[in-house]
């Protein structure tokens, strides 16, 4: 009998109530008895919805992030929070979002309170915090928060499989502050697995899920050594090991892989499905496989018959040591379809979100272990749903492929090389040296956010709620102009998403209601989706930039999405290329951006904040996609005179190992997170010309900390220690929507004081 089983759950809620009750407590409105009560019954709701599966993950519920609970658990917290209660919620949440003002300075020292550095997860849009290591780091197992929560699961009966992630892949994650090689900590951090998996099989543990994906990526004869040694000391008797890889196929480990003591191997087959034969004649008679069938990184249905069609010769050989899974864990996708009556009906009916997809498991399972006459209704119905999308005219536009056709190498192409640009540029806008500037978002207030939804909802004419918007935007200019800012941005407050917005208004795209996906921490993105051929139908931007540069004299900066960005954001068609969709958006932000030009704005940024996201995971395959991602950037941004300024802005992402294809990108001023590395981002420039201007930030929008005007001095006097100090722009990491007003106004007040001094220090 085929088993069905899940990797991991949407953990934020149907309604984001993880979200809110998160963001109350941070704020002082409620008790943490008050939001572990309602983490509590999140996951009493989650271990609900899946419970046709015949193992439910647990463990997988985190309150920030599962790469901090690890960390927690293994007592490796940053040295800097050493001196506050290992075990402390307020600690947890001091590592997740920094410390503020006089408590970080005594409680952890003149850099005390800086949150812990936050990347992406592989591939993905989510957000995980690093680990922080070094030559001397030691160990020390907490194991409360999973036993706690495998025992509730056992009161519930729920047929539970803790989910731990794997050493090896921790390491892996892992940045060492002082240069040594965090694999050498190997064998200081197996006792703690070892301890760990005792106490889960003291508990009553049966499976544990190990998740190491670093198995998908390309690891060297060090780290394959490793893993074999690693799990030939975490064997234990009574519990079970299913080793769970995702995010891609095995290839060059598959062998390692299989070699390896465990009960049982989890493989991404829907983008390993290459693999799938070689693991099935290679794995030993005794272990599991397990199969992840169902997309849990993207929304479309699932073609049952054609899955069931290459399963069923594989179930026949496995029998009752065949698992059915999703790819990878559901927290990629939003809690549930079925909710979304607002949307087209016939784009719905081509969807599945973390729900849809557990029944997509359990139908399979049914058919597989009962026949699929047992099932002949459902799979009749996914079959039309399936066929229904395929032959949709909605989804092929004949004008976009007729613009596509017309590309050619010269769209992408500057008429003049970026030293003449430059000084056409310069000559025009003036800026003074260190210029300041923000990256385009400012506080989205309550008011606004409540305008927007009346407006969305009918409540609001359009008239009165240009007007609010309007207002919104004039209010933002004037702050900015009294802060001293030089290049100026018009702070979106009409403006949802930064990548919904544009979406809403081209061609193509399709929105739910509810598709909530965790980004990082409470931070939730509703990500659009691409249905068929992309194109705008009119200006998306142009009204409300030109209405904001009415009101100053100073430049004022166009602020675009990119086309790679748009991609990486969004839940993307899969009948076709990834990078036939990014050419499409490409068109259309380039048609956007030549209608700012023609509209007066001299200044146009075009961030491109998922580029390194959207990278291969395997070194070997990156070119292939930084050659059509950056070739599509170039399209968009370079259909415009010299004298136009192009701005980019990336964020949150390690980008040393690209900064090739960055310069290739060719923007005149690219904008970086660089402040929670303390400029660490910038040691690639010692050994490549980076040619263009670079605008490295100085204020960690993320974290509520506000960093005086020396912290913002300090970073810059580094960073033109790499950088030609007349290249230098002064500006925040990233957009500052998700802060308050009082966060804002300080630090922006105390980053023109920095640039101030620079510009004196200067002369």
């Amino acid at each position: 009998m085929v088993t069905v089983h899940n990797l991991g759950y949407p953990r934020i809620g149907a309604a984001r109530e993880l979200k809110f009750v998160l963001e109350k407590y941070w704020r002082g409105d409620a008790h943490e008895q008050q939001l572990q009560g309602v983490a509590s019954e999140l996951r009493q709701q989650h271990w609900t919805h899946q419970q046709a599966c015949d193992w439910v993950p647990v463990g997988d519920f985190s309150l920030y992030d599962q790469v901090l609970d690890a960390s927690v658990m293994l007592g490796n917290l940053p040295a800097r929070f050493a001196h506050l209660p290992p075990t402390e919620l307020a600690t947890y949440f001091a590592v997740a979002r920094g410390v503020q003002g006089d408590e970080a300075a005594s409680a952890c020292g003149h850099h005390g309170g800086d949150a812990a550095e936050m990347t992406k997860w592989f591939d993905t849009n989510y957000h995980y915090l690093v680990p922080e290591v070094s030559a001397d780091t030691q160990f020390s197992l907490n194991s409360e928060r999973l036993l706690t929560q495998l025992a509730e699961a056992h009161r519930l009966g729920v047929r539970a499989k803790p989910v731990i992630l794997g050493p090896l892949t921790y390491l892996w994650l892992a940045k060492a502050k002082d240069g040594s090689d965090p694999l050498a900590l190997l064998d200081r951090l197996l006792p703690a697995y070892q301890t760990l998996l005792s106490q889960l099989a003291d508990a009553g543990a049966d499976w544990v899920q190990i998740d190491e994906p670093i198995l998908v990526t390309e690891l060297d004869h060090n780290w394959q050594h490793a893993f074999s040694r690693a799990y030939h000391g975490l064997q234990q008797r009574g519990i079970r090991l299913l080793l769970a890889t995702y995010f891609g196929p095995l290839r060059d480990n598959l062998q390692l892989a299989c070699q390896l003591p465990v009960a049982g191997i989890h493989l991404d087959a829907v983008r390993g499905r290459d693999d799938v034969p070689r693991l099935a004649d290679w794995l030993g008679d005794h272990k599991v496989l397990s199969l992840g069938v169902v997309d849990g990184r993207n929304i479309w249905r699932t073609d049952l018959n054609a899955t069931l069609d290459w399963l069923a010769p594989i179930a026949e050989k496995f029998s009752q040591r065949l698992w059915l899974a999703p790819s990878c864990s559901l927290l990629h996708v939003p809690v549930d379809a079925d909710v979304e009556t607002d949307m087209d009906r016939e784009i719905q009916g081509w969807l599945a979100f973390a729900r849809q997809k557990l029944a997509e498991l359990t139908l399979l399972r049914h058919a597989l272990n009962h026949g699929r006459d047992s099932v002949a209704g459902q799979l009749a119905a996914n079959a039309s749903a399936i066929r229904a999308r395929r032959e949709s005219r909605r989804v092929t536009v004949a004008a976009v492929q007729k613009h596509f056709a017309q590309v050619d190498g010269s769209w992408g192409q500057r008429a003049s090389a970026y030293p003449q640009r430059s000084e056409k540029q310069a000559a025009i806008l003036a800026l003074p040296p260190f210029p300041t500037t923000t990256i385009g978002s400012f506080p989205q207030t309550a008011d606004i956010r409540k305008v927007r939804k009346q407006y969305k909802s009918g409540a609001l004419s359009e008239q009165n709620y240009r007007a609010a918007m309007a207002a919104a935007i004039a209010e933002a200019v004037s702050i900015q102009e009294q802060l001293g800012l030089d290049v100026l941005v018009h702070g979106e407050a009409e403006r949802n998403d930064m990548v919904e917005y544009f979406g809403e208004q081209l061609e193509g795209f399709v929105f739910s209601r509810c598709g909530w996906v965790q980004s990082y921490g409470s931070r939730c993105v509703k990500p659009p989706i691409i249905y068929g051929d992309i194109q705008r139908p009119y200006p998306m931007t142009v009204d409300w930039i030109k209405y904001a540069q009415s009101l100053t004299s100073k430049p004022m900066k166009g602020m675009l999405t990119g086309p790679v960005t748009m991609l990486n954001w969004s839940f993307v068609r899969d009948d076709q290329p990834r990078s036939l969709t990014c050419q499409q958006l490409a068109l259309a932000i380039r048609a956007e951006v030549q209608d700012l030009e023609r509209a007066g704005i001299g200044i146009i940024q075009i961030d491109e904040a998922a580029l390194r996201e959207g990278l291969p995971l395997r070194r070997s395959e990156w070119q292939g996609y930084l050659n059509w991602a950056v070739e599509a950037f170039r399209v968009a941004a370079n259909g415009v005179a010299d004298e136009t300024q192009i701005h980019t802005h990336m964020c949150y992402s390690e980008f040393n190992d690209i900064i090739g294809a960055i310069a290739h990108m060719d923007a005149d001023v690219i904008t970086i997170e660089t402040s929670r590395s303390h400029m660490e981002l910038l040691d690639v420039f010692r050994d490549f010309h980076y040619p263009n201007q670079i605008g490295p930030g100085v204020y960690d929008i993320h974290s509520p900390a506000i960093p005086s005007a020396e912290q913002m001095v300090a970073l810059i006097t580094r960073a033109a220690q790499t950088i030609p100090a007349e290249r230098l722009w002064v500006n925040p990491d990233c957009g500052l929507k998700t802060r308050r007003w009082e966060e804002v106004l300080p630090a922006l007040r105390h980053m023109v004081n920095a640039a101030q001094t620079l510009r004196e220090k200067a002369g």
